[in-house]
């Protein structure tokens, strides 16, 4: 990657540290994209690039249509999931998935743009369960993990970064109308929810995801609503009493 010039800002993104997310977004959402490579180990087309609008840039994930494998049981535009489930975390404040917009044109065609978060990319859940200043932030994954329908919540899909912040990435196989969860995370299972986590689910209501409409069709958004409904009404984090509702690989 070229080096900055000296008046350039860098967003290197950290909620704590590096600009806010509306920064980040007016740069993903307008900046012009430069595709650098294509990002190892992914099933699909995923590359990073550099997002540049003026004398800002961020280095960002990009996942075209183009690049996504036909699925029996999704339909294309896998990148819409993606941005969907940014607005759902927002939604519910939980700040668990780095900052995603939608662009309709790009180098590759229409994608999605998630900034690229450093991180410590040789942890993951298994590793990072027992720490004990993650626990609050996994209970949240676990419960958007339910109403998001997430499908393959990998252990290498939870990173953390310099502050110890949680982050969940590869957010693409969510938001089916049937229930198809499939987590590493079942730790908590028969855990009360934590008031938090109530709250979050509590203010979800169709007015709420009106955001969500451009994203997912109407039996997906009544199918999330009916998730985070039943998940408040049990009180607790569900369990799976099958034992396959985990993906594969586990890592």
């Amino acid at each position: 990657m070229d080096q900055p010039a000296e008046d350039e800002q860098v967003f290197v993104y950290d909620a704590t540290h590096g600009p806010g997310d509306e920064e980040v977004i007016d740069v993903l959402g307008a900046g012009a994209v430069d595709v650098l490579g294509l990002m190892p180990w992914s099933s699909n087309g995923t590359y990073l690039a550099r997002v540049t609008r003026g004398d800002d840039h961020t280095p960002a994930i990009y996942k075209p249509e183009r690049g996504e494998r036909p699925l029996w049981d999704f339909p294309g535009g896998l990148w819409r999931r993606e941005v969907a489930a940014w607005e759902l975390s927002d939604l519910m404040g939980l700040g668990l998935v780095p900052p995603t917009v939608a662009r309709t044109e790009g180098p590759l065609g229409p994608g999605s743009l998630q900034v690229f978060v450093p991180a410590h990319f040789a942890e993951h859940y298994f590793t990072l369960r027992d720490d004990p200043a993650l626990i609050a932030p996994l209970r949240a994954l676990c419960a958007f993990d339910i109403v998001a329908n997430s499908t393959d919540r990998k252990a290498g899909h939870c990173l953390v970064d310099d502050d110890r912040r949680l982050w969940a990435i590869d957010n693409g196989l969510t938001f089916h109308a049937e229930f198809k969860v499939r987590t590493v995370i079942w730790d908590f299972a028969g855990d009360p929810l934590p008031d938090d986590v109530r709250a979050a689910l509590a203010g979800l209501d169709r007015t709420a995801v009106d955001r969500l409409t451009t994203l997912l069709d109407d039996h997906e958004l009544d199918a999330l609503l009916e998730r985070a409904q039943d998940l408040l009404d049990l009180g607790e984090f569900p369990h799976d009493p099958t034992g396959r509702h985990v993906p594969w690989p586990l890592v």
